[in-house]
């Protein structure tokens, strides 16, 4: 690759949009919660500590529309909506799975290294700046 070569084209942003939505925080937990079957949306919103309905909504409003999850509406009193990995999410189980695992090993490390940097970071800032902040008095 030469000097000056634009890294980021067209296919670039297409992939980082994919990449935005299977990385996102609330996809990996929905995801996780589907991947032994269907679930109605109080069943999902349950097995997700922290998530509002609102943001529960709209993550499965987006995996549905990216191919990730069906949606499936039961006519009764009230009517039944059962969510579903698709063929294309279930593809997602393995690599989430892999990528938890990984976190979970090295959570520590991770921990550590900001650790280090903040304490690197608070060294190097002259003491007059530190809470600096424009709190104004």
């Amino acid at each position: 690759m030469e000097h000056g070569d634009n890294l980021v084209t067209p296919n670039c942003r297409a992939v980082a949009d994919v990449l935005a939505r299977i990385g996102d925080k609330w996809t990996v937990f929905v995801v996780r919660s589907l991947s032994d079957g269907p679930r109605r949306f109080t069943e999902i919103k349950r097995m997700i500590n922290g998530i509002s309905q609102r943001m529960l909504t709209l993550t499965l409003r987006g995996l549905e529309r990216d191919g990730f999850v069906t949606r499936t509406v039961t006519p009764s009193i009230p009517p039944r909506v059962d969510y579903e990995l698709t063929e294309l999410g279930r593809t997602l189980i393995g690599p989430l799975h892999t990528i938890g695992e990984w976190a979970t090993t090295h959570r520590q490390q991770v921990e550590d290294a900001r650790d280090s940097f903040d304490r690197a970071t608070m060294e190097s800032v002259p003491p007059r700046l530190i809470g600096a902040g424009g709190g104004g008095r």
